[in-house]
């Protein structure tokens, strides 16, 4: 089944740089130091972060209907139509040669889980396996280059340039998602890229795993008044909340259709989030 879903770059398990294990100490002390503060939350939420229905279609209308970078992920994006996927989403790991194979293991697990759970809360079909259209990168600082490299040639519609950004990560930037649309004014998704630090400790790694391929599939923002949400840079949460999913099942509400902008969506967006929390804070 492994060798179905994901690839590895070479047979031989790679011995880490010193630039690669100074990474990976740095971001073993961010993860520490948030967990310390309470941060990195797993529970979902509950009684201490309720949310109404107004709430909701806020919170959608700011996470879908606008971009969390620019292009070049130097800066902030702007307003942006609803974009989304129409066919099927068939995702791939990609592992750099210094991931270790325990490390592997367990990663193409919590995307394989991950994906399921997608699956089932958007209704649209996200699989691992087939010819891939959503590449999952989990590399180091030594073989993230080379890692893109061979992610482009497996999808078609991811350019070189595009690629820069992603090669070029600031220290403080754990993962990021770039994805590619196409067709309905260029508004449906056909292919995107997640990039995750291999060097992330196991829970902002798994942290990853979770805003990066839900954002991939349309929540392109994050917003500071989401709670409990993902999709908020505080990092309160680490993984998926059920918010953030009643987010994904308004995101592929059929009565929204790629290239809607906010103000054309709003009334639709208040009519799911009042029907998904029948009129009361969840």
């Amino acid at each position: 089944r492994d060798c179905l879903l994901s690839r590895g770059l070479g047979d031989v398990y790679k011995r880490q740089s010193e630039k690669s294990a100074q990474l990976r100490s740095y971001l073993n002390q961010v993860q520490t130091a948030q967990m310390s503060q309470g941060l990195l939350r797993r529970d979902g939420g509950g009684s201490d972060t309720p949310f109404t229905t107004a709430m909701l279609a806020r919170n959608f209308e700011q996470i879908a209907f606008f971009n969390e970078y620019d292009s070049s992920f130097s800066g902030r994006g702007g307003a942006s139509p609803l974009r989304r996927w129409q066919h099927g989403v068939r995702m791939e790991v990609i592992f750099g040669e210094s991931v270790p194979p325990s490390q592997r293991a367990s990663d193409l697990k919590a995307v394989s889980d991950y994906a399921d759970r997608l699956a089932r809360v958007t209704g649209h079909s996200i699989t691992l396996g087939g010819r891939p259209n959503f590449i999952v990168v989990i590399a180091g600082e030594d073989d993230r280059t080379e890692a893109l490299a061979t992610a482009a040639a497996r999808v078609p519609g991811i350019s070189a340039s595009s690629l820069v950004p992603l090669n070029n990560l600031r220290r403080d930037t754990y993962c990021v998602v770039a994805a590619y649309a196409s067709g309905l004014g260029a508004n449906t998704y056909t292919a995107a890229l997640a990039v995750v630090r291999a060097e992330n400790p196991a829970l902002l790694r798994l942290s990853c795993i979770h805003e990066e391929l839900a954002q991939g599939l349309g929540l392109a923002n994050d917003s500071p008044t989401a709670r409990p949400s993902i999709f908020n840079d505080d990092d309160e949460f680490a993984l998926l909340t059920r918010h953030d999913e009643l987010l994904l099942k308004m995101l592929y509400d059929p009565r929204l259709r790629p290239g809607m902008s906010a103000d054309d969506a709003r009334e639709t967006v208040q009519t799911i989030a009042r029907e998904l929390t029948d009129s009361g804070p969840v």
